[in-house]
């Protein structure tokens, strides 16, 4: 029979005793014992000592105020206890199923016959990003490294905040949950303080893509009437708004096109630079006659006061003599 590491069979050991004196046979009184051992099966989980599965993932990404999980598997684990540490300061959180931490969100997971140990950290703060160590008490101890990341996740409407469109035309707005770990489990938008209506009129939908975290809405041959705030607000983001406005006419002041909004900008930039340079030369000019006017008043009034004394002074010395 081939070796089974999950089985041992003994079969037929015999054992054989004998009993006579004077060198005389005695094979009458002889017996022998027969041990049969079949179907035996020793596991070797309890043979061996706990290890570690390595194919576990070690690094973990959440969200800010999402709860975060991280999954330690231990095999062959018998008696001992398995625990989490914080790597950065050393602080035991948890031993077995009782937390030992004063921050009540850190708890440890675990079923009963299962392998897996988890640490739940809930609501994940960005505090909590660092490295956590999973720990047996075997002697040695042994220990596996695990890394959380928390990350503020924020949806983005591409649009930017502000969006003109012309009356007649539609509205498309895109919305992105940046650095989200996971897809979200749904993306709502919303008008004002309330859920988009599909009902209230026709022409509305939207489309979302949970693989590339993207929904969009759009909203068919717009009026006035479609004006307002717009909200895109995914499961596990920090929602984004836009302020939509529809306008009449055929050369709204901006329209849906992020250039047309920037050039007018631009523009208004470098006709104020020269404005302001023209301003400065019309300043400067106004000074410098300014200048010249009061000096050609100051020289002629005292020319004439000059003038005036002398010809005093003058008559005054003719009329002495």
């Amino acid at each position: 029979m081939p070796y089974s590491p999950h089985k041992w069979t003994a079969q037929h050991a015999s054992i054989g005793i004998s009993a006579g004196g004077n060198g005389e046979s005695t094979e009458d009184m002889a017996f022998s014992t027969t041990t049969e051992f079949s179907n035996i099966t020793f596991p070797t989980e309890s043979i061996g000592q706990p290890y570690f599965d390595n194919t576990t993932k070690r690094e973990y990404t959440a969200a800010v105020g999402q709860p975060a999980y991280l999954h330690c598997r231990v095999k062959n684990l018998g008696d001992r206890a398995v625990s989490w540490i914080r790597k950065r300061d050393l602080h035991i959180l948890t031993v077995g199923v009782h937390t030992y931490s004063s921050d009540a969100r850190f708890a440890a997971l675990h079923t009963d016959g299962s392998n897996e140990w988890t640490l739940r950290v809930a609501p994940a703060q960005p505090r909590d990003s660092g490295a956590y160590e999973c720990q047996v008490s075997t002697e040695p101890k042994i220990s596996l490294s695990f890394r959380l990341t928390v990350v503020v996740s924020k949806a983005e409407i591409l649009s930017g905040p502000e969006l003109f469109v012309r009356a007649g035309s539609d509205i498309n707005l895109t919305c992105i949950a940046r650095h989200a770990p996971d897809p979200p489990s749904f993306i709502y938008w919303y008008r004002g303080s309330n859920v988009v209506n599909y009902a209230q009129r026709g022409g509305i939908s939207v489309e979302t893509e949970q693989r590339t975290r993207t929904s969009r809405l759009l909203i068919a041959r717009a009026s006035p009437r479609d004006s307002g705030n717009y909200t895109c607000a995914p499961s596990s983001s920090d929602s984004a708004s836009v302020v939509v406005h529809v306008v009449s006419g055929e050369r709204p002041a901006a329209m849906q096109s992020t250039t047309s909004r920037v050039a007018p900008s631009i523009q208004f930039l470098i006709l104020l630079s020269i404005r302001i340079k023209q301003s400065r030369t019309i300043l400067a000019i106004f000074i410098l006659q300014t200048l010249l006017l009061l000096q050609k008043g100051f020289l002629k009034n005292f020319t004439s006061k000059t003038n005036h004394t002398w010809k005093n002074y003058c008559i005054r010395r003719f009329v002495t003599r």
